[in-house]
């Protein structure tokens, strides 16, 4: 995953939810090459889909204005930082009151290894994913950071055995 600076969130959404936008086949073909390959060169790029250059960034420029493209980032190999296991938390808070989620949100933003958090249905009012280096590492972080986190009643920890499908990749 990249490494940038956290926020709650992290991606544009494009006019009314329901609205979607009017993509014609270059734009998508634009967002499918762009999420395969974003380091690709504009010259490169314009190649593909067989536009002149300026109107590639300029076509590009706008499906970031549209909020489409909310940040372009370099997806880091997590086994060669140090980070290969994968750990699935799900948080129960002792109460749901809205104090109690902001609280929780604001904390868990500060925790390492961290990669995302969803507020969800069903039996967990969280679900998290971390990434840490081992199971000794991992026990630390929960020992001293997760059950230490504002309102947390309840901690269940899925470690990930074998990665089956990971994509950034969506539908156009």
């Amino acid at each position: 995953m990249a490494t940038s600076k956290r926020t709650t969130n992290v991606h544009a959404t494009p006019k009314a939810a329901t609205e979607l936008p009017a993509l014609d086949r270059i734009d998508r073909t634009l967002l499918r090459a762009l999420q395969k390959d974003a380091s690709v060169s504009n010259v490169a790029l314009a190649h593909k889909v067989h536009l002149s250059p300026p109107a590639c960034l300029r076509r590009v420029e706008r499906l970031k204005r549209m909020g489409l493209v909310s940040r372009v980032v370099a997806l880091l190999n997590p086994q060669a930082l140090g980070a290969g296991m994968l750990v699935l938390i799900g948080v129960v808070l002792d109460r749901s009151t809205p104090e109690s989620f902001a609280l929780f949100e604001k904390a868990v933003a500060k925790v390492p290894g961290c990669m995302e958090c969803h507020v969800i249905t069903g039996e967990f009012d969280y679900f998290m994913l971390v990434r840490t280096q081992d199971n000794d590492s991992f026990n630390g972080l929960f020992m001293e950071q997760l059950l230490q986190l504002p309102g947390v009643r309840q901690v269940r920890s899925f470690i990930g055995l074998k990665q089956v499908l990971s994509t950034t990749e969506l539908a156009v």
